[in-house]
This record gives C-alpha cells, sequence and structure tokens, in this order.
C-alpha cells in the first residue's frame, strides 16, 4: 500500500477505536451523523425524546406535533360522547357523525383554552373532563413552545461542502487534496479551526484493525469566514499520502473525516460541523470553478450553489492517474 506507515497514535483516534470499517458502512456519514446503531435501550426509552425532538427534521416535528394535536382532541371527543353528547350545551348534530365533530371541535377550543362559546359543557362530568382538558393543554402547549424555541435558539452551524474531494496542481508542479467549503447563513463565523483525520484498514497478525492520522493542512486557521474556503492538504514529501492511488484507497475502505470549530457571532457561541468523504468521492486531475463573481459597483457575490463545480484537466504525465 502506498501509504507510509507510522508509529500509531491513540490520540488521533475519533473515538471509534482499532474497529475495521466493513462493507463499506463509513464511520461518519456525510451529513455528520455517526453510522453507528444502538442497542440495549429500553423500550419506552424517554431519556433521548428531547434531544430526537430538538433534532429531527423540521417536517417530521411538524408532522409529530401535528398528529398528537389530532389524536389528543379526538381521544377527548370519544370521552364527551361516552358521557353523551346531551351535556355539551349547544351541540347541534342530528346523528352520531356530527355529533363526533361537535365534541372534537369543542375539545379543540377547549385545549387551546378558546372557548367561542357555541358549544359549553353541562354536568358534573362534561365539566370536570373539560376542566382536566384545559389544564393538559396549558401544559402541552407551554412544553410544545419550549421544543420550538429550542430548535429555533439551539446554536449549530450550517456549512455547505463541495460534493468531491479533488486532486489538484498545487504550488510549483505539485498537487493537492482539496475540498471546498461555505457558510449557508448570513451570520458571520470567526476563528474557525479545520481538521481533517484520514482513517483505513491495515492488516496486524492477519487481523484488520483501523487506522487514523490527522492530515496537515497549509491553512487549519481562518480569522473570518467570508467567502468560501479551499481546504487543502499538500501532497508533498511529508504527506504519508504522496503516492496514494485509488486502488490503495479503495482495498483498505479509506476515508477523510472532517471536523469543523467556529465561533458564530450570531449565537455568541462556538458551533461545529462535520462531514466525510469516502474513496469514491475523490476526483483525480480536477480544479474548482469559481464560486464567486462581481457586480457592476465592485461588490463580491457568492454563489452558493457553484460550490461543487469543479472542471476536469489533462491527466499528469509525470504521475499515472488511478482514475
Amino acid at each position: 500500500m502506498a501509504i507510509h506507515k507510522r508509529k500509531f497514535n491513540p490520540e488521533d483516534d475519533l473515538g471509534f477505536g482499532t474497529q475495521p470499517v466493513l462493507k463499506n458502512q463509513p464511520l461518519i456519514r456525510q451529513d455528520g451523523s455517526v453510522n453507528v446503531k444502538r442497542k440495549g435501550l429500553p423500550f419506552y426509552n424517554t431519556a433521548d425524546n428531547y434531544h430526537k425532538l430538538i433534532t429531527m427534521s423540521w417536517g417530521k416535528f411538524w408532522l409529530i406535533v401535528l398528529c398528537g394535536y389530532l389524536i389528543i382532541n379526538t381521544l377527548f371527543a370519544f370521552i364527551y360522547l361516552f358521557i353523551g353528547v346531551q351535556n355539551l350545551n349547544g351541540a347541534e348534530g342530528a346523528n352520531t357523525y356530527q355529533h363526533f365533530w361537535d365534541a372534537f371541535f369543542f375539545s379543540a377550543q377547549t385545549i387551546s383554552t378558546v372557548g367561542y362559546g357555541h358549544i359549553s359543557p353541562k354536568g358534573m362530568a362534561a365539566n370536570s373532563v373539560a376542566a382536566l382538558e384545559s389544564m393538559m393543554g396549558l401544559l402541552a402547549f407551554a412544553l410544545a413552545t419550549g421544543l420550538l424555541y429550542g430548535r429555533f435558539s439551539r446554536p449549530t452551524a450550517k456549512i455547505v461542502y463541495s460534493q468531491n474531494l479533488l486532486i489538484s496542481p498545487y504550488k510549483d508542479g505539485g498537487k493537492g487534496i482539496m475540498f471546498r467549503l461555505a457558510n449557508l447563513r448570513r451570520s458571520t463565523l470567526i476563528d474557525l479551526q479545520m481538521e481533517i483525520t484520514f482513517s483505513y484498514n491495515e492488516d496486524v497478525d492477519g487481523k484488520k484493525v483501523r487506522r487514523f492520522f490527522p492530515l496537515e493542512l497549509e491553512r487549519k486557521r481562518v480569522s473570518i469566514l467570508t467567502l468560501s474556503w479551499t481546504v487543502v492538504h499538500p501532497l508533498d514529501e511529508n504527506s504519508p499520502l504522496k503516492d496514494i492511488t485509488l486502488d490503495d484507497l479503495k482495498n483498505s475502505q479509506a476515508s477523510f473525516a472532517i471536523l469543523l470549530k467556529a465561533f458564530d457571532d450570531t449565537f455568541s457561541q462556538t458551533v461545529h460541523s462535520r462531514t466525510s468523504y469516502q474513496c469514491e468521492h475523490l476526483v483525480w486531475d480536477a480544479k474548482f470553478n469559481p464560486a464567486f463573481d462581481r457586480e457592476e459597483d465592485g461588490r463580491i457575490v457568492l454563489d452558493l450553489s457553484k460550490i461543487s463545480d469543479f472542471s476536469k484537466l489533462e491527466p499528469s504525465l509525470t504521475q499515472q492517474s488511478p482514475a
């Protein structure tokens, strides 16, 4: 293998130990999530519910809120029907179907404490259920408000990464492994720090183990991210990947873990971002196309849709391209 071997340093481990990568299952996915399936949790596990509700997609979050709202109102509607629709003053339904909707919309008004007054409870049973429902409504809406605020206020980084790693010309006929990134938000990121950890499977006494080591970067720190940032690992004499080939990467199921830390001046907190690249994301002899232009008044315009755009180059005559 063309990777220059070096002494194993446990401090370079990302937390996965020496477990090898099998069947092209990455340790870190491109969306930054960790590719580890957890088992052995209790069936009714409530310890992680808050984290799930805060971090899940907006579409799934609103679906859960809507389903919960409909289920609770449907449940109370059946309770009012069980008590008897005659205990709801103003219910004008002529059959069971209409009675259900009278009870359902009365429940919706009660749980939200709107109370239009068209339908009102009568008798101890109906009033007791309505009182209980209004209390549950106050608690449920307070919880939903807290979750909504938590989703908006949670400090996160929205970074767009190029879809590919490129092996491009770099300084005086050399080459470098590079990718590009930019901030999707209008906020300003300052004091950015970048780490790239290369990992691969190595045979040790007939057993596959995972090896990790950080790659030296042309520039691992940026004071402020205003445009895009092209991160470069020079393939020079000091690089363990100087003579790497595509077959080497595939056979060792190699990957590049990208770890970014920055300070967001909007949140006034440190934010993090992660992604990874596998060997199939590597493109030999290519370079990124410019992602920014200028308006007539000279103002710089960054086109985020062009972060991943690149052009193929003529293969190098001094080094055979494995692509």
